[in-house]
């Protein structure tokens, strides 16, 4: 639990600092290009050795993997906390995803053989709720320290926390590993890692470039379908995959993480715009902007225990397709935020979000890993991480490319006549353009990088809500009519277990 708070801290908490990092004076000047990528270096690194990382702790043992991989993930904090320009901190952002994703496998493994039958539904349940604890936490903490202290503080916090986790695996977590070690997938890796690593680059480009068909732009794209095409190939003919595509073939475990995908996609896309949004356009303090996030936190906390309820009463799709579409909506809804617009609808918004969200991740995760036979636990986590992941990637990429591209055409008329120095400066972002009109006295500048801003924003949050809304017909297919009676999950085998041979009370 304290491990995926801390993932979920970090992540909120990058997303308060964004607009502080965009900043030339308090942070680093960085681009939106070199924001989404120390955004999605972090995600991508995350999602692409999710699966290997599940096959190292089926070998060496999950508790062993755990600690390596806070180490690396305490490691690269300190590295981004002092990183001197935007390019070292791209740097130590995609290191602390290699240590998150050595992390998460582990931490779901564990979970499954610490608890069988009906316990594991809730346990997995109740460790959802890490989720919401993060997201709580993460925007205040960080408002907090952007205001007290410089930028680079967001990452150290980390240190102490990996360090007290650390002592915690050692005293209480055995070292469960499992009694058939899955082959590790260096081919597989690879591909995944370049495919995922080419298509962003790509999108990512075509928001730094505005066009979509320059070479640099639609080659990367086409280079990094294509390798992925090839990766699900190979893992096909693979025995023992370590990113297995044939667990799609049930129909629910495949839709229900194709609709995760979807989901995530919307959520990393409408976060990402969200905090230029709070600090930028509507110039909250990073404190302010940390306080005006929490009803995100508390309807995530809200609505996973309540959908926990809810599901051992109503069919699983009963309870999570109207909660998903609810949620594809709110997004929708940062179509109608403006520059005048009341704080207190900016807060429903955001609850009605977090706990529409949370009515989600936790049932339909819960549903998906315990369909699935105690020796498939791992490799089936390692997919839907995996999946959720790379949703994020592509969510960040193709977000800020569609806020990039809508914010750069909606600029240009207010350019005209503008010296060249301080008309490029306006085109990078709407941060950068509030910045030269600062320094060169241009208030009208600055009043219609705000207008351009929005307007993004309004185009942007129209296509996110489409996509999401896409996950909820794929849940409304792909899930079960009615209730599913599950026999008991069985009973790990304790002779695979390292370490103790008590099961450790959470």
């Amino acid at each position: 639990m304290l491990c995926s708070v801390l993932i979920w801290l970090e992540n909120t908490v990058l997303s308060t600092a964004l607009e502080t990092l965009a900043d030339p004076d308090r942070g680093l000047g960085a681009d939106p290009g070199r924001l989404q990528w120390a955004t999605g270096a972090y995600t991508l690194a995350f999602a692409t050795l999710m699966f290997t990382a599940g096959a190292l702790g089926d070998r060496f043992g999950h508790r062993t993997v755990f600690s390596g991989g806070l180490v690396v993930f305490a490691g690269s904090s300190l590295w981004a906390a002092y990183a001197g320009d935007a390019d070292q901190l791209i740097a130590a952002r995609a290191a602390m995803g290699v240590g998150s994703a050595l992390i998460t496998p582990a931490m779901m493994a564990i979970l499954m053989w610490t608890f069988t039958g009906p316990a594991r539904a809730a346990a997995v349940g109740v460790f959802s709720t890490s989720a919401g604890v993060g997201m709580a936490v993460g925007p205040v903490l960080a408002g907090f320290l952007l205001d007290h202290f410089w930028w680079g503080s967001v990452f150290l916090v980390n240190v102490p926390v990996a360090a007290a986790a650390l002592v915690g695996l050692a005293v209480l977590v055995p070292n469960f590993r499992s009694p058939v070690p899955r082959t590790l997938d260096p081919a597989g890796m690879l591909l995944s890692v370049s495919g995922l690593s080419v298509l962003t680059y790509g999108l990512i480009r075509a928001g730094q470039v505005a066009v979509w068909s320059r070479t640099d732009v639609w080659a990367p794209i086409v280079a990094g379908l294509v390798l992925l095409a090839v990766f699900v190939l190979v893992e096909l003919r693979v025995e023992v995959p370590g990113f297995d595509p044939r667990l799609f073939a049930r129909r629910a475990f495949g839709g229900g993480n194709a609709a995760l995908g979807l989901l995530l996609f919307g959520v990393a896309a409408i976060t990402f715009s969200n905090a230029f949004y709070l600090q930028g356009a509507l110039g909250f303090s990073p404190m302010k902007a940390g306080l005006a996030n929490i009803p995100t936190a508390l309807g995530a906390l809200v609505g996973a225990p309540l959908a926990s309820r809810l599901v051992r009463r109503l069919p699983l799709r009963v309870v999570t397709v109207p909660a998903l579409t609810v949620a594809a909506l709110s997004m929708g809804g940062y179509a109608f935020l403006g520059l005048q617009t009341p704080l207190v609808l900016i807060e429903i918004l955001l609850l009605l979000q977090g706990l529409s969200v949370g009515m989600v991740i936790g049932p339909v995760t819960a549903a998906l890993i315990s369909d699935l036979p105690l020796e498939q636990a791992g490799a089936g986590s390692a997919v839907t991480n995996t999946v959720r992941q790379t949703g994020s990637v592509m969510g960040i990429a193709v977000g800020g490319t569609i806020m990039s591209i809508v914010y750069r055409r909606a600029m240009e008329p207010s350019l005209e006549g503008v010296p060249g120095p301080v008309r490029e400066q306006a085109r990078v972002s709407a941060e950068q353009a509030r910045h030269v009109a600062a320094t060169t006295h241009r208030p009208a500048l600055a009043r219609a990088a705000d207008d351009a801003f929005v307007h993004a924003l309004h185009v942007a949050a129209g296509w996110v809500a489409a996509i999401a809304l896409l996950g909820a017909v794929v849940l409304l297919i792909t899930l079960p009519a009615g209730g599913k009676e599950r026999g008991p999950a069985p009973e790990p085998d304790q002779e695979g277990a390292r370490g103790s041979g008590a099961r450790s009370a959470v």
